[in-house]
């Protein structure tokens, strides 16, 4: 350990490391920073800027990202309802509504069920610029979703399946001129299309550990390639139904407005949020030598990487190198930029990532028309000065 933290005495001036290596990572991880590599800060964050955790937040300070998996203590986390206390004793999953069979699972059940490993990384929806620091990526243990509603019996009028967490705080509910105070549970739903493939996730560990509180111990949902809204933490039931689910978090908070013109007129168009749009962004510059290297962090649906590029200035557009630590489907990617004869003064570095869909991460003024803040993903230029 002494050894890997001698290499990891890295990030000098700006930033203090500590506690790196703690999972035991490779020496291979692209990220390191390798002997003699220094930190080139961005001159475009706050003055103020702390990544320090908060009681309802974790910011991860992307500049120190180490490694293909974020610690399970250092992982971004939100949340809406606080952390609610859940004893694992006595924990029950519980799945009701359209199946054959009502379940009571303990964690002892769900562990007893072939557990497998899941690598998802993910962002919280309103991951955005300046820090781009909710987002984090991580090894999941737990069983597919799917072995549960198979094990329940999932009726063929079933069409909507919640998941409702521990955690749960009064909301008002305004209908026309009345406002109601009701109790409501945070909860999220998937369709039955879905809720039915391999891939929707329930863990009880992290990166080989149990879950913490702040990522939702006992029980969590991953939804592999989604927001990390849809990624239910204290998970407590699956309620299966036939009408659509209309919660709060799930109808009226998390949604998209944007404009489209169709026939020349703008027609405005409100989604929900669900699938993770095609995004990358320069997590840090360092500088070796005469020789500076960008990290760029990719994150989608899944959807495999065609290219991702970085323009300095306003020069063209040069490939980045994959990092083979990061080639998971659902995990995030990482790249890197080696840019060579960088002059003295201020300069703009800004990545782009295309998928072989054909889909390219746009600029700002391009989802100009999308009115909310939430899923921007739009090419992040950075600044910094060469000394």
């Amino acid at each position: 350990m002494s050894t890997q933290h001698s290499r990891r005495d890295v990030l000098r001036g700006t930033l203090a490391l500590t506690g790196l290596g703690l999972l035991g990572f490779p020496e291979w991880a692209l990220p390191l920073l390798a002997q003699g590599e220094t930190l080139v800060p961005f001159t475009d964050l706050p003055p103020t800027f702390n990544p320090t955790p908060r009681a309802d937040t974790r910011l991860v300070d992307i500049r120190a990202i180490d490694g293909p998996f974020t610690p399970r203590d250092r992982f971004y986390t939100t949340q809406h309802y606080g952390h609610p206390a859940v004893d694992a004793a006595a924990f029950r999953l519980t799945v009701t509504g359209l199946v054959n069979q009502t379940l009571s699972l303990s964690l002892d059940d769900l562990k007893k069920m072939k557990p497998q490993q899941l690598v998802a990384g993910f962002e919280c929806s309103g991951n955005r610029r300046p820090f781009q620091g909710l987002a984090s990526n991580g090894k999941w243990t737990g069983v597919p979703l799917k072995a549960v509603l198979d094990k329940a019996g999932v009726k063929a009028e079933a069409r909507e399946f919640v998941f409702f967490g521990a955690d749960k705080g009064e909301e008002e509910v305004e209908f026309r001129a009345e406002k109601f105070k009701v109790e409501q549970q945070f909860g999220r739903s998937l369709t039955r299309e879905k809720a039915l493939t391999p891939e929707p996730f329930l863990a009880w560990e992290l990166n080989g550990e149990p879950l913490t509180v702040h990522q939702g111990f006992p029980l969590r949902l991953v939804v592999p390639g989604w927001y990390g809204v849809a990624n239910v933490k204290w998970l407590s039931q699956v309620h299966v139904q036939q009408e659509k689910y209309l919660g709060k978090y799930q109808a009226r908070w998390y949604r998209s407005l944007r404009g489209e013109v169709i026939n020349g007129e703008t027609k405005w168009k409100e989604t929900e949020i669900t699938l993770m749009q095609p995004k990358s962004f320069i997590a840090r510059v360092t500088k070796a030598g005469a020789a500076h290297k960008a990290l760029v962090v990719v994150l989608n649906d899944g959807t495999p990487v065609k290219s991702v590029e970085v323009k300095v200035d306003d020069g063209p557009w040069q490939a980045a190198t994959a990092d083979a630590a990061t080639k998971d489907k659902y995990s995030w990617k990482f790249y890197t930029f080696t840019w060579n004869g960088a002059t003295a003064g201020e300069h703009t570095l800004v990545s782009r990532m295309t998928e072989t869909s054909g889909r390219v991460q746009p600029t700002a003024e391009q989802i100009a028309n999308k009115k909310t803040f939430l899923e921007d993903n739009s090419q992040y230029p950075r600044k910094l000065t060469i000394a």
